[in-house]
């Protein structure tokens, strides 16, 4: 009986000492997550571009730069995007945009890389602001 009751007690305190552990593996898991969604930065960026072939390629360019998540709207022209700021920047995002042909409202893509645009996809740069040239 004595033994019994021994063997009782080790398995009640083996279930505590797991219970205790899963506990703390649960909060660190959930400080992690809290701590890694602080360093997360979402932004706006316009970029110009026309249809749903210009969509896939906007945000597909805007994840290759670092984006984490990017979603263009057609009608609006605004690729909304979060990313890690110690991975990339706003910059990174839009250069990679403008290399594959699409003016932002930072950066001008280049005239060769606009000319290789499907017809569709080639909007009226002058409706575009940008400021700078690539």
């Amino acid at each position: 009986m004595l033994i019994r009751v021994s063997i009782l007690i080790t398995n009640i305190l083996k279930m505590k000492a797991i219970k205790s552990s899963v506990m703390l593996f649960i909060s660190i898991l959930l400080f992690q997550f809290s701590y890694g969604q602080a360093s997360v930065k979402k932004q706006a960026i316009k970029v110009y571009g026309n249809c749903g072939q210009c969509k896939k390629k906007i945000e597909k360019n805007a994840i290759v730069a670092g984006a984490t998540f990017a979603n263009w709207n057609v009608k609006t022209k605004i690729l909304n995007v979060s990313y890690n700021p110690s991975v990339t920047n706003a910059v990174k995002i839009e250069t990679a945009i403008a290399g594959a042909g699409y003016d932002t409202q930072d950066i001008k893509s280049s005239d060769s890389a606009y000319n290789q645009l499907e017809e569709c996809c080639q909007y009226d740069r002058s409706k575009s602001l940008t400021s700078k040239k690539n």
